[in-house]
């Protein structure tokens, strides 16, 4: 069969490289973005079950509704599938089903990924469009579908109509042997991804030939905000490091010099990181590499064996500089904890600490908030990101928050929302980007005072590859309050009751 992959991403979360840094004649575009590595995958295995596969990723100029539209006339592939993240994806996937349909009316389209997986059954009664919907992972259920067309109601993990009626079939187990599958495509689009770092103006890094690898799936522990646990039932499953040097040597070969490992959690099992280590040094692999987990892992003795390995980036999820957030937010880890790894990680010479944090959170004060400020200031990291809290479906937040009655868990499935928005036990969204420019303007000169070095060698390294105005940009985006072009989306409750915030708890 003839099949076309498409990867449909949010328009906000990627950004193309100015043509002054691209430097090369090639062809290809450059996009600070992470590879759509689940069609990557899944494209060698569907050809070696016999199928031609056409890969599309719709940050390409050349890659949107109407260029896949006319693609699908011309080669009229036998199935379309459409790919994406989460619930800001969402109304993108819609617009390119919708038009693809229109387009080729008989042409199946079938779904899949994170929030697809979460929300099948509802996708498909919002969607006519839609035909299909695949549930967790796709290496087995892909080829499968491919196989029984006619008989759906034989595969697992499926999704589909019949006659009208929207039927799901029994799970299909996760898979167990991540070994058994080939490498993943990187050559089919005609794409360079730029290593970047995860801030609102992404700053680049290198321009060196760059890409991801996924080495383990899902993680055990279970934060609010998060919803991995729900779609790996709260398993942690490994590729074994004999297979993951593989990918890796293969990479090197290929010319490939910066990597980043997108495991939800890396440094999980010593023994583990300790052969892919070893494995990098042994055959002198030229890459550097990053990757990111949590500050209370087996794997914080080990930071000198990864920086011997070539590792030159760390993110860690700090989220908080109080133990009582960190508590409310059920993250499981001392700020005691903390400290101690990100000083490990500088001893051992890692080149760059990021850390991730969230304001905005149930029961934080303002004092709170600049704590944890203070407490990053004090940290030994380089970058930093303060995000507001967001809340989506399939996390353990959501589901306290349907129980509070704040959420109605299917008027509401295909939304999004800040915590500030609708939580009256948290501060308002002014309140916290009031006190969050104020705690950034803390964390600044804090900086300036006690690490010029370290923050001149940043902005350095920053304004090799943006031009003078993104790195300004990038410098002030923090006590800039956002446009906002859209009504933030509010709970179905909400609206109905004309409320525009809820009732605050002090107010």
């Amino acid at each position: 069969m003839n099949i076309f992959l498409v990867y449909v991403r949010d328009e906000d979360y990627y950004q193309l490289l100015p043509d002054k840094f691209a430097g090369k004649d090639d062809g290809k575009i450059r996009v600070m973005a992470f590879p759509p590595l689940g069609i990557q995958t899944l494209a060698p295995v569907l050809r070696q079950h016999g199928h031609q596969v056409k890969l599309f990723d719709t940050c390409h100029p050349q890659m949107k509704d109407e260029n896949i539209g006319e693609e699908v006339l011309q080669q009229k592939p036998d199935i379309v599938a459409l790919s994406f993240l989460s619930t800001t994806a969402y109304k993108y996937m819609k617009r390119t089903a919708q038009h693809l349909k229109s387009v080729s009316p008989e042409t199946p389209i079938i779904i899949g990924g994170p929030f697809a997986t979460k929300n099948a059954e509802l996708i498909l009664a919002d969607c006519n469009y839609i035909d299909f919907a695949g549930i967790g992972e796709g290496e087995e259920l892909f080829p499968d579908f491919l196989d029984h067309l006619n008989t759906p109601e034989t595969i697992k993990g499926l999704v589909y109509r019949d006659n009208g009626k929207i039927i799901r079939n029994s799970d299909r187990p996760m898979i167990q042997d991540l070994d058994q599958f080939p490498y993943p495509d990187r050559k089919s689009l005609p794409i360079e991804y730029i290593e970047s770092l995860p801030l609102e103006v992404p700053a680049v890094l290198s321009l060196e030939k760059f890409c991801t690898i996924q080495t383990s799936r899902g993680c055990p522990y279970n934060c609010i905000y998060c919803d991995i646990p729900l779609l790996s039932e709260g398993k942690w499953r490994t590729r074994s490091p004999e297979h993951v040097l593989g990918e890796m040597k293969e990479l090197n070969q290929e010319g490939y010099r910066s990597i980043y490992l997108t495991d939800d959690h890396f440094l999980q099992k010593r023994k583990r990181i300790q052969a892919i280590c070893q494995g990098i040094i042994d055959q002198k692999f030229q890459f550097t590499w990053g990757c990111e987990g949590r500050v209370d892992s087996v794997a914080v003795s080990e930071f000198p064996l990864l920086k011997k390995a070539n590792c030159t980036m760390l993110a860690f999820g700090v989220e908080a500089g109080t133990q009582k957030i960190l508590n409310r937010l059920k993250k499981r880890q001392k700020l005691e904890q903390v400290e101690h790894a990100i000083d490990e990680a500088k001893k051992s010479g890692i080149d760059t600490i990021h850390g991730f944090f969230l304001v905005g959170s149930p029961d934080e004060t303002e004092e709170d908030i600049l704590e944890s400020f203070r407490f990053a200031a004090r940290l030994k990291i380089d970058t930093f990101g303060f995000n507001r809290l967001s809340v989506y479906r399939g996390t353990p937040l959501w589901n306290e928050y349907v129980e509070r009655g704040i959420i109605d868990d299917i008027k509401d499935w295909n939304k999004w929302f800040r915590a500030c928005h609708i939580d009256p036990t948290v501060l308002s969204c002014k309140e916290v980007h009031q006190v969050r420019s104020a705690g950034y303007k803390l964390l600044f000169k804090y900086r300036i005072i006690h690490r010029p070095f370290e923050t001149y060698k940043l902005v350095r390294k920053f304004s090799r590859y943006m031009t003078w105005r993104d790195l300004i940009k990038l410098i002030l985006s923090p006590f800039r309050k956002k446009k906002i072009t859209e009504k933030p989306d509010l709970p179905e409750k909400m609206i109905k009751s004309g409320m525009e915030e809820p009732l605050r708890k002090s107010a």
